[in-house]
């Protein structure tokens, strides 16, 4: 079993309740707008991170991470990348692969909207954590956690702060 911690769009702040909250996880996945590498770095001194660049990340970023992350956490397919869209209105530069092969977990950041819903037509759990960062429209910072044991996904938690 893996215990996962979720957030996007960071937009270059981390601090400590971001860390606290993240501080049982085996692994962090974040979707991208990092906007410093300062927020990984962090967040590596926590657990193992996994993350993609977002439209604001500047070459550093890049450079660090990729645009998309495909791997298997256990033996769940998962998919993440920063505009991802949502099922039935998935963004042109995933549109093409998530329909010839569908992750069974496809994750993504920009909107800063926490959603979480399934794809019925592809088979897939769609997860957005929305903005952990402060920077945005958001008036809540959100993240998600949830547990990965094979190919089920359990516990999923929703996390609120208020900016």
């Amino acid at each position: 079993m893996v215990h996962i911690s979720l957030l996007s769009d960071t937009h270059s702040f981390i601090d400590d309740q971001i860390l606290k909250l993240c501080k049982d996880s085996d692994e962090i996945w974040h979707a991208g707008d990092i906007g410093d590498l300062r927020v990984t770095d962090r967040l590596k001194e926590v657990a193992k991170v996994r993350a993609v660049y977002g439209n604001i990340d500047a070459p550093e970023i890049r450079g660090e991470w990729p645009l998309h992350a495909r791997f298997n956490c256990e033996e769940l397919d998962v998919w993440i990348t920063h505009i991802g869209g949502y099922p039935g209105r998935y963004s042109t530069y995933v549109k093409p692969e998530i329909y010839q092969n569908p992750p069974k977990l496809f994750i993504c950041g920009h909107s800063h909207i926490l959603k979480v819903n399934r794809d019925p037509k592809l088979d897939l759990m769609h997860m957005n954590p929305g903005a952990i960062g402060k920077h945005g429209f958001h008036q809540v910072r959100t993240m998600l956690r949830f547990k990965v044991d094979g190919d089920k996904i359990s516990d999923l938690e929703v996390i609120e702060i208020k900016r």
